[in-house]
């Protein structure tokens, strides 16, 4: 009876990645696409969101759950590489300068969200869901009516047609794979992007040195229980305010790198994508709102963006049509956030169960 429990369980914890290892295994062969593009694929793909998925990492580990509130740091990134556009700074300059213009943005950004946290405690996901609208109302005032009008841009390229407002679509001509193409490495017909790759490891190894911190014990005994901390001495929403802010301007930095792989920036909804598809891949991963490790970030953006490749060829082998795919990457990612959404509050239910139960001595 207790093995068939904890295989239960073990089922409960993993039911979306495994999900997505068999409809992988089933489309790979159906997309027709050879080995070596699908390791191409998902090697630029790894190094273009990783650092955007580990931003989540420390609110989860604060007990805040999944920071919807990221997309605040990727508006901050986005109107550093407007100004470096504008300015036409080019290289890896370019890239530590928006990152420079960016940082102070997330940080008041970070805070603002992080205050409003502490008055919505419990309701942490949605509260940020909502703020990233009500900030993205904001940005947008400020990049389609302040930019040009108010905000002096001298680039006539970026400025629409009537004189003020930045165009839909920036060419982040001068910016484009700087990050990538730092440390060149080509192994046969792949191309691996090691300087990228360098500074993603560098910020795990920046998680791991943190979690051990002061601080970061601060944050783990906030996710195990809040009052208990508070009750210890941790300053709770002091704490609870570092930890989004923190995350805040990781998503910052994250965006950048994310840009310059693309190369072209969507000015109005590239921030909105990223916090999307950054939140549904951790939670293939095998996180979950309550617990998530560097381990559970690389396996979801790998199996994600895999799915996001193979399922469009795959829709149109199955039925004709590739738009299927395109469906397809859109149920995913709401329908992975609402699975894992009741699959926590499910196993909160069982957790109270099992706590009965072993106080009632069964």
């Amino acid at each position: 009876m207790a093995k068939k429990r904890e295989l239960k369980s073990l089922l409960a914890d993993y039911a979306v990645p495994i999900v997505f290892i068999g409809l992988s295994a089933v489309a790979i062969p159906l997309s027709g696409f050879s080995a070596t593009y699908l390791i191409q694929e998902m090697l630029t793909r790894l190094a273009r969101n990783s650092f955007l998925v580990l931003s989540l990492l420390i609110p989860i580990l604060a007990g805040m759950g999944l920071n919807f509130g990221m997309v605040l740091g990727a508006m901050a990134g986005q109107i550093g590489l407007i100004f470096v556009t504008d300015w036409a700074v080019a290289g890896w300059q370019g890239m530590l300068l928006a990152a420079i213009v960016g940082m102070p943005i997330a940080i008041l950004l970070g805070y603002i969200c992080g205050a409003v946290l502490n008055r919505a405690k419990g309701r942490e996901m949605v509260t940020s869901y909502i703020l990233g609208f009500f900030i993205n109302g904001v940005y947008q005032l400020i990049v389609l009516y302040c930019m040009g009008n108010i905000i002096p841009i001298s680039n006539p390229q970026l400025v629409l047609s009537r004189g003020y407002g930045i165009r839909n679509a920036i060419n982040l001509t001068g910016l484009r794979h700087t990050l990538d193409n730092l440390i060149p490495l080509q192994i046969g017909t792949i191309s691996v992007p090691v300087a990228t790759y360098i500074l993603i490891g560098a910020f795990c190894l920046f998680i791991i040195w943190f979690r051990r911190t002061k601080l970061g014990q601060d944050m783990r005994a906030l996710g195990q229980d809040m009052a208990v901390a508070d009750a210890a001495g941790i300053p709770v929403e002091r704490t609870r305010i570092i930890a989004i802010v923190i995350s805040t301007v990781l998503a910052c930095f994250g965006q950048i790198i994310f840009l310059q792989n693309i190369g072209t920036m969507n000015t109005y909804n590239s921030h909105d994508q990223a916090g999307m598809f950054a939140i549904a891949a951790i939670l293939i991963g095998g996180a979950s709102v309550s617990r998530a490790t560097i381990t559970n970030v690389f396996v979801g953006v790998v199996l994600f963006h895999l799915m996001f490749v193979v399922s469009p060829m795959a829709g149109k082998e199955l039925i004709g049509q590739a738009q299927l795919g395109e469906y397809f990457r859109v149920f995913v990612s709401y329908g992975i956030i609402a699975l894992a959404l009741v699959l926590h509050a499910w196993r909160r239910m069982r957790d109270k169960i099992e706590a009965r139960r072993s106080l009632r001595g069964e």
